[in-house]
């Protein structure tokens, strides 16, 4: 584990509190190019690539959401960050769920996006074929299929930077990454860990996503003492790049 810590790297950018900003499956830190300049004038914002992801290396085995946070952890340390605002979107949302309740003392405040505690049976057959796939035949194979789920059609069709962003970095993203990661989706299970959280919380979901991931929107702001849910549209399970003025309003308010 302190080895696989030690590949995960943290970037920094801007001054002020610190606010660790997670990314979601098949894509890298840099889904959140597009909030840096608001979210530096007030904060040292902090990102990274997951294992498999961006420029951190292929985990020699699996992982797990439990793996990954305590990787975060580590890597704070190392940065001599010891407690910060944490935002993680799907993947990242897990994440920062379990690290939330792991570590409590650690969070200032939550925010969780287009994420679930647990998926839904049906999706965890998914994640396994998903795995399978990625690893035969590559995730640029997966890629039109996914932008259907990321993203509504009416942004899909205009092709707006965002939308070649995930494109082009889910077509050249690592099969085995990717198939670790869903491995480690397909596991997750963190129902039992949500009244555990203490910090603030923000919940945001696209509201055209999946329905279940409308359900667990809805589940996590009920489970969490005081989480506060608010819904982007149109937007699907992207819903940040999708909207990002109006997140970044969110998040602003939330955070000041």
């Amino acid at each position: 584990m302190a080895a696989a810590a030690d590949a995960v790297k943290l970037h920094r950018a801007g001054q002020g509190p610190a606010l660790v900003l997670l990314h979601c499956l098949g894509v890298d830190r840099h889904l959140w190019d597009f909030a840096l300049p608001a979210l530096t004038r007030r904060h040292t914002v902090l990102t990274l690539d997951f294992p498999g992801h961006g420029e951190t290396a292929v985990p020699a085995r699996g992982t797990t959401i439990e793996d990954l946070s305590a990787q975060l952890a580590v890597a704070l340390d190392r940065e001599k960050v010891a407690k910060t605002h944490v935002a993680g979107i799907s993947l990242g949302g897990l994440v920062a769920q379990h690290f939330a309740a792991a570590y409590p003392a650690r969070v200032d405040r939550l925010v969780l996006i287009d994420t679930t505690p647990r998926y839904t049976d049906e999706l965890r057959a998914m994640w396994a074929e998903r795995a399978a796939a990625a690893r035969k035949d590559g995730v640029a194979a997966l890629v039109d299929g996914l932008l259907k789920i990321w993203f509504t059609d009416a942004f899909v069709a205009q092709n707006p930077p965002a939308v070649r962003y995930v494109r082009e970095t889910l077509s050249r993203a690592s099969g085995e990454g990717y198939a670790i990661a869903c491995e480690a989706l397909a596991a997750a299970d963190l129902r039992a860990r949500a009244p555990k959280i203490k910090a603030p919380t923000l919940v945001v979901c696209g509201e055209q996503d999946i329905p279940s991931f409308l359900d667990a929107a809805r589940w996590l702001a009920r489970e969490i003492a005081g989480a506060k849910l608010s819904w982007l549209s149109p937007a699907r399970h992207a819903s940040v790049l999708e909207q990002p003025e109006a997140f970044l309003r969110l998040i602003a308010e939330f955070l000041a």
